[in-house]
This record gives C-alpha cells, sequence and structure tokens, in this order.
C-alpha cells in the first residue's frame, strides 16, 4: 500500500463529505499510486451521520474509518490514523482538504522521490490573508519563539499539511501532545533526530477556504506544552 492520507474530523461544515470525496480522488488520479484513505472521526458531530458516512464508503472503496466518541484533540487523532495505516508514505491534513493539489503532489512526490524523511508544509505570505488578525499575530508569535528559544530550521511548524515516510512513523508516534502543538512538537523532534531528513515544501491555500474561530481558551494549556518543550529539548 503505498500512500495513506490521513483526515481528523470533528464538527466539520454541511457539505464537508463531498469535498472528502472529490479531494481524495483528484489527489489519487494525480499521484497513480494506490491509496488508502483513513477518516479519524474524533468525537460525536451533528454533521457526522450514518448516512453521510455510508455515502463515501459508498464512493470511495478506500476508505477506512476509525471513531470513538469523546473529542480527544487533534494530534491524538492522527496518531490513531498513523498507527492504522499501511501506506510507505503517510500524510495528513485537516478535513476540508484547504490546500492545493498542486501543494499535496508536491509533499508526496519529495517523499515519493526520497529527497527527505519528514515533509513539512510552510504557508506561503498570502495564507495570512485568509485569517483573522489575532490569528495572524499567534501563528507569527509562535514562529519567532520557535526561532529563538527552539532554535529550529523550520519555524512554521502549525501548517495543517504533512507526510513522512515508514520510516519516520516512530517520530510522530512518539509526539504526546493532543492538540494545537502536536505538528511543533512531531517537526521538532524529526529536526532533532539526525537520522531523518526534515524539509520544508511551501504549499498553498485553495480558493474560498474559510477558518473556524479559534477557541482562545486553548492558549494557556498551549502555552504549558510549548514550555515542557522547552524544558525537555537536548541539551
Amino acid at each position: 500500500m503505498p500512500v495513506s492520507l490521513i483526515l481528523p474530523c470533528y464538527a466539520p461544515q454541511p457539505g464537508w463529505e463531498q469535498i472528502v470525496r472529490s479531494g481524495a480522488e483528484a489527489f489519487r488520479q494525480v499521484i497513480g499510486e494506490q491509496m488508502e484513505l483513513i477518516l479519524v472521526l474524533d468525537g460525536r458531530s451533528d454533521t457526522v451521520t450514518d448516512a453521510t458516512l455510508q455515502w463515501l464508503k459508498d464512493n470511495l472503496p478506500y476508505l477506512q474509518v476509525i471513531q470513538y466518541d469523546e473529542n480527544m484533540g487533534k494530534g491524538y487523532a492522527i496518531r490513531q490514523g498513523v498507527t492504522a495505516a499501511g501506506g510507505d508514505i503517510i500524510m495528513y491534513t485537516d478535513i476540508d482538504l484547504p490546500y492545493t493539489l498542486a501543494s499535496m503532489e508536491a509533499v508526496y512526490r519529495r517523499l515519493h522521490n526520497n529527497e527527505c524523511d519528514i515533509a513539512a508544509g510552510v504557508k506561503d505570505e498570502a495564507y495570512y490573508s485568509h485569517v483573522p488578525a489575532m490569528r495572524r499575530i499567534i501563528s507569527r508569535g509562535l514562529r519567532f519563539f520557535t526561532r529563538s528559544l527552539l532554535s529550529m530550521p523550520i519555524t512554521d511548524t502549525q501548517c495543517g499539511l504533512k507526510g513522512f515516510r515508514r520510516s519516520a512513523a516512530e517520530v510522530f508516534l512518539s509526539t504526546t501532545i493532543n492538540r494545537y502543538l502536536f505538528d511543533l512538537e512531531f517537526i521538532y523532534k524529526g529536526c532533532c533526530d539526525k537520522r531523518y531528513r526534515v524539509m520544508a515544501i511551501p504549499v498553498t491555500l485553495r480558493d474560498n477556504i474559510t477558518f473556524r474561530r479559534m477557541n482562545y481558551r486553548i492558549l494557556l494549556p498551549e502555552m504549558a506544552d510549548f514550555m515542557k518543550l522547552l524544558l525537555n529539548r537536548p541539551r
């Protein structure tokens, strides 16, 4: 099984199943490889019904569904997907597949051509014109602290499109953060482990993508997670 694409799903917008079907099929066709699509239902959602799931299963025979009742966070959800994945290349992105098909293909090609072990999408400047001002401030602030305190070569760790070769799955599965900063933990661990080649891949948003409002109550626990990474960094 060459490629596993993981989509964590919690409270998606109505019509999400149409986006998943069209996006997954387009990606499968452009890479020209056998693919499995792993949908991880991270808690119960009103917009995820038996009917929508059955429609997806009928239209995507390569779909695998993982579900549990309690919302545990995106990092937790993707770890469940990685554990179940059978692909030589494993990728993940958001349920609305917000990045262009060319961006997804670029991540895949770098891994397929063995140019890197971990491919981290990094957002272009146009991304910031799509998000609210406070979200821009938080994103750029995190990039500043990532660069200055963790001394990482890749500072944009929160882009929702990443991939890795099977050999690097152990790095992702070693992460412990369940929510917002799991991406930072993953890329940080990958950069610290000299066995792995980590590459930044510029990616672009699709047109007309909208972002859900950020729950700012998560900031304090996420700051605590950042401090744990900082305190536990290699000396």
